[in-house]
């Protein structure tokens, strides 16, 4: 099975280790680990680590992190996936370089990410959680159709957590491209 998909501008393929360090510069980039890793500078393994377990996932449950890239560049432009959970459903992730920030990639990637989790994989729910803070991300869920769910403080973060159930029959002009 074909894990590589395409919007009308992007281009989507699984991370792979060769990506280490185009991924570890991503997440170490301050407004994206602000949210992503609650302002914690992560460490080259740990980036590893998170690509080895996409990797794994890809090869179990079809899925895993996908790196977006703009079709008229070679360079990463961001990153959209499903974190696999052993208590729950897939959760949803996602983020932009920041100088590509108001484009609307992050949604045009997740939402082929979110057509193929359920029309090609079958998956029946998507959940994800995200900073009160993080304005951009919230309307990004909201315009994929997802639902928030609850509110919790964990660590002294304010989270709110949102699902999508079911996925909405959208022309076929509409739907990414996969």
């Amino acid at each position: 099975m074909s894990h590589l998909l395409r919007t009308e501008r992007l281009s989507l393929r699984p991370c792979q280790l060769s990506d280490l360090d185009a991924i570890h510069q991503l997440w170490t980039e301050a407004d994206v680990r602000r949210f992503l890793f609650d302002d914690r500078q992560i460490t080259n393994e740990e980036a590893k680590s998170f690509i080895e377990t996409s990797v794994m996932s890809f090869a179990r449950y079809g899925y895993g992190i996908w790196l977006f890239f703009d079709r008229q560049s070679d360079q990463v432009a961001g990153f959209s996936g499903l974190l696999h959970s052993l208590q729950s459903s897939p959760s949803l992730i996602f983020g932009t370089q920041p100088q590509l920030w108001g484009r609307g990639y992050a949604k045009e990637a997740t939402l082929s990410v979110l057509h193929y989790t359920f029309n090609v994989l079958g998956l029946k729910k998507v959940e994800a959680d995200v900073d009160e803070p993080n304005i951009a991300s919230i309307r990004v869920l909201e315009a994929l159709g997802m639902s928030r769910t609850r509110r919790a403080i964990i660590n002294e973060h304010p989270l709110l957590y949102y699902e999508i159930q079911t996925w909405r029959r959208e022309a076929p002009e509409k739907l990414p491209a996969t």
